[in-house]
């Protein structure tokens, strides 16, 4: 579909709101197609519209996307609930999508920002901890990283 393609690009070029207009237009002539739905939602996290991307992540999700723009509904949705304050709604989506893709690091870290918000502060930070053990390049982590894996759900605990 060309339209989807020039809003695609569009929008890599910084032209976000000529690249929204078309994705509007795209969804509703065709409102069942799940890539137009995510990437309509995407145009308008892309502007600063939150609120507006919500219900196209959750109409493309509910239809069905092949596994990375799955994966990258799943992050936005829930990222854009949690900046608009909706955390239990955060928290249930990244869950969901941990389900889906429970090795996907960057969903991890952005469900540790949720239970933060949520005040779950030791499971947000045990799972920052593991996920820097676990991917860090830094040679002085790379040292610690049993260290650090270890004590990641342990923070509370005195020796």
């Amino acid at each position: 579909m060309k339209e989807l393609e020039i809003a695609i690009k569009l929008r890599k070029e910084g032209k976000l709101k000529e690249s929204n207009e078309i994705l509007i237009n795209l969804v509703n002539e065709y409102p069942n197609d799940s890539m137009i739905n995510y990437q309509c939602a995407w145009s308008f996290d892309s502007l600063g519209l939150e609120k507006n991307a919500i219900q196209y992540y959750e109409k493309a999700i509910s239809i069905g996307l092949p596994d990375k723009e799955l994966r990258g509904a799943y992050l936005g949705l829930g990222s854009t609930y949690r900046t608009l304050g909706q955390y239990e709604e955060s928290k249930e989506v990244f869950k969901g999508g941990l389900v889906k893709f429970p090795q996907d690091k960057a969903m991890k870290v952005f469900y540790a920002m949720t239970l933060y918000n949520l005040k779950e502060y030791s499971k947000a930070m045990e799972i920052l901890l593991y996920t820097i053990a676990q991917t860090s390049i830094d040679e002085n982590i790379k040292n610690y990283k049993k260290a650090i894996e270890f004590y990641s759900d342990k923070l509370d605990e005195i020796w």
